[in-house]
């Protein structure tokens, strides 16, 4: 029987990468919809100031390792578990996770934008990016780039809600491997075949 590394994606399983990407990027997203939920709440207060100061590096974070994460679940491909369920549901998952990267790419990308239209400074962890320009090289662009980041960014976290949904319901309804295979890897695949 070969050996596997465990850091790679596997039948049986996501490997270390895959899931270290994964949880990571759980993490930050929390963050991000916690300061999001804070400005459309409490927007000018302490605790907006404290998580809107992170907003934009999280932002970058999150689509920059949405690439990295994309790009290595690419190369892993072959390896990795195949989607249970029925046809309709292999595909609803299969589009869902397109969905999911491209947001997960898209909605800092418009909040970039939006910073350019309307002339304001982008600085991501104390490097500037570009520096305010007054008046903004264009207004009405940033305004939609702003407005189509907002709605795209809660529409990204309604996907979210329903990926976190049919985890669950593939770990408890149908106890079928695919959550444990990203919570344990290759083992909790092999469990729920046994079990």
């Amino acid at each position: 029987m070969p050996t596997h590394s465990p850091w790679v994606d596997d039948p049986e399983g996501y490997g270390r990468v895959s899931r270290m990407l994964h949880w990571g990027m759980a993490l930050l997203l929390v963050w991000q919809l916690l300061s999001a939920v804070v400005r459309a709440v409490a927007e000018h207060s302490p605790l907006d100031a404290f998580f809107w100061s992170t907003h934009v590096g999280t932002g970058f974070t999150i689509a920059w390792l949405a690439i990295l994460r994309g790009a290595w679940g690419l190369a892993n491909l072959r390896r990795r578990p195949a989607t249970e369920g029925p046809a309709l549901l292999r595909k609803a998952a299969a589009l869902g996770h397109i969905a999911l990267y491209g947001l997960l790419i898209l909605v800092p990308a418009l909040g970039i934008l939006r910073a350019f239209g309307k002339g304001r400074d982008l600085t991501i962890y104390g490097h500037q990016v570009f520096a305010p320009v007054t008046p903004g090289p264009n207004a009405a662009l940033g305004s939609f780039a702003g407005e189509v980041h907002e709605f795209l960014g809660w529409t990204l976290f309604a996907l979210i809600a329903g990926h976190i949904a049919m985890a669950l319901w593939h770990g408890f309804v149908r106890r079928d491997g695919t959550l444990g295979s990203m919570t344990r890897g290759p083992a909790a695949r092999r469990l729920a075949a046994r079990g």
